[in-house]
């Protein structure tokens, strides 16, 4: 019989396998559609969700399902997320990516038990790869443990998505973010810019928008790989919760590091 874990990361594959790699390079026009000033959603996203709520719902029917394009169309879905138990869904995370015909993109799902973070998985469709978070459990690839390490690394590069800043917030740190030589581009994939983080292929990432959806499951399996994730001030970042800004890094010393390079140009 398998595990939750397991079937979970079924679901992920067949939805992407139904939903999302058919239509890789093959979006009509009427396959997009913008949602609001700036953000795209597509069929791909729309079928994926669809796919995945109702199999998650067999996997637990008391269970309360919500989705991003729902929440898009009846904001208050998204409410409570701190109550019973909820499967979180980004059906595509990076559509932007994907409309254009690249990677990364992602799916990705999360369980919540009274708010708190229990599992989570986000699946690459394009390598297959699999990234899996069991709350006290660890961060898997693939079935395969993983540790975000280098303590005694200094601080190298970083990524700040800054798409989704205010203009007056942009305006002031824009120019001094510039001269800041650890700043790399983002990957404008959150189910990306986790993995990357605790792969090593970057030290940090800064956003402005933490939608529930987009960073409770990269902000387990970061933490379970020995990252650390907080909002700007310090504060945790968890279900439920309003608020602007969070900082993830490779570790705590990582993350400290960051804020001192960073906190002077970015005092928010």
């Amino acid at each position: 019989m398998m595990s939750l874990i397991e079937e979970v990361s079924t679901v992920l594959r067949q939805a992407a396998a139904e939903a999302i790699l058919p239509r890789f390079r093959k979006l009509t026009a009427s396959d997009v559609e913008e949602k609001s000033p700036g953000e795209l959603v597509t069929a791909a996203d729309h079928h994926a969700e669809r796919l995945i709520g109702e199999q998650l719902l067999q996997l637990d029917p008391s269970a309360r399902i919500v989705g991003e394009e729902a929440c898009a169309r009846n904001p208050a879905l998204a409410s409570a997320l701190d109550q019973g138990t909820v499967w979180l869904i980004d059906p595509l995370d990076g559509t932007g990516n994907f409309v254009s015909g690249r990677g990364p993109f992602s799916v990705m799902v999360a369980l919540l038990h009274g708010g708190e973070t229990v599992a989570t998985w986000m699946l690459d469709p394009l390598s297959g790869q699999l990234h899996v978070a069991e709350l006290g459990s660890g961060a898997q690839i693939n079935g395969v443990r993983v540790v975000a390490d280098g303590k005694a690394e200094p601080l190298r590069k970083g990524s700040i998505s800054m798409r989704f800043f205010p203009p007056e917030v942009l305006e002031a740190v824009k120019p001094r973010l510039d001269q800041v030589p650890l700043i790399v581009p983002p990957l404008l994939c959150a189910g990306a810019e986790y993995p990357a983080i605790v792969a090593g292929d970057r030290d940090f990432a800064v956003f402005w928008r933490t939608l529930p959806w987009d960073h409770l499951p990269g902000a387990l399996f970061l933490s379970e790989a020995g990252g650390h994730v907080a909002r700007w001030n310090g504060s945790p970042y968890g279900a439920g919760q309003d608020g602007y800004v969070l900082l993830a890094a490779r570790t705590p010393d990582h993350w400290r590091a960051a804020h001192k390079a960073l906190f002077e140009v970015m005092t928010i």
